[in-house]
């Protein structure tokens, strides 16, 4: 590690990557589909991503968890963030098996809430979207709106990450639909524009 990273490899490193995806950030929040497709295809692995997110993050100043409606999973926490402790953990794995609010199966409407409503000049948040499918809408108008939600900084960085997990639910279904490559032609543009990562799961299993 000395050798690749320099001397001061042991000191944080505000560049780490964890599986090709920056962790240099202060607070999380997930908008996650909790559409029908979703709940019957991917649920108890959407749950054990969520966790596996959360365990690259040991320590965030705040947590978030909203639907890709912008519903959010705590009503006493809507609108501001949830403190990073153990139970509040334990509190969100545990609330997500059971958790199914209304959904249209579009992220757009949970990524723009979270970021019109969190988004702050001094503050590193990352968007982890979980979701299999994008139903309706412009992907450049969606693109275009983001773009002026999550400003870029001088040097051309924005304060919001946006990576993106895509769940091939709906193959099982009917093969590739228009929508899931609509799905993933979004979130891909979405990360590569604002800093993050898009990784498209071979099965809902593991």
């Amino acid at each position: 590690m000395k050798r690749l990273l320099g001397a001061d490899f042991r000191r944080p490193r505000s560049d780490a990557l964890v599986g090709g995806i920056p962790v240099d950030s202060e607070y999380v929040i997930f908008v996650i589909d909790t559409s029908g497709s979703m709940q019957r295809g991917a649920w108890p692995l959407v749950v054990r991503k969520v966790q596996e997110v959360l365990d690259i993050y040991p320590q965030v100043k705040g947590i978030q968890v909203m639907n890709d409606m912008g519903g959010y999973m705590f009503s006493q926490y809507q609108g501001r963030w949830i403190p990073d402790t153990p139970g509040r953990r334990k509190a969100i794995s545990t609330r997500l098996t059971r958790w199914a609010p209304f959904s249209n199966s579009s992220p757009v409407e949970g990524i723009e809430a979270a970021i019109r409503r969190f988004y702050r000049d001094d503050l590193r948040i990352s968007i982890y979207v979980f979701g299999d499918d994008f139903a309706r809408g412009s992907i450049q108008a969606v693109v275009d709106t983001v773009d002026s939600l999550n400003r870029a900084d001088a040097s051309g960085k924005r304060r919001v990450r946006i990576h993106a997990v895509g769940f091939p639910v709906l193959f099982a279904y009917g093969g590739l639909s228009d929508n899931v490559v609509r799905f993933a032609a979004l979130m891909r543009r979405l990360a590569e524009d604002n800093g993050g990562s898009f990784v498209g799961l071979g099965s809902t299993r593991r």
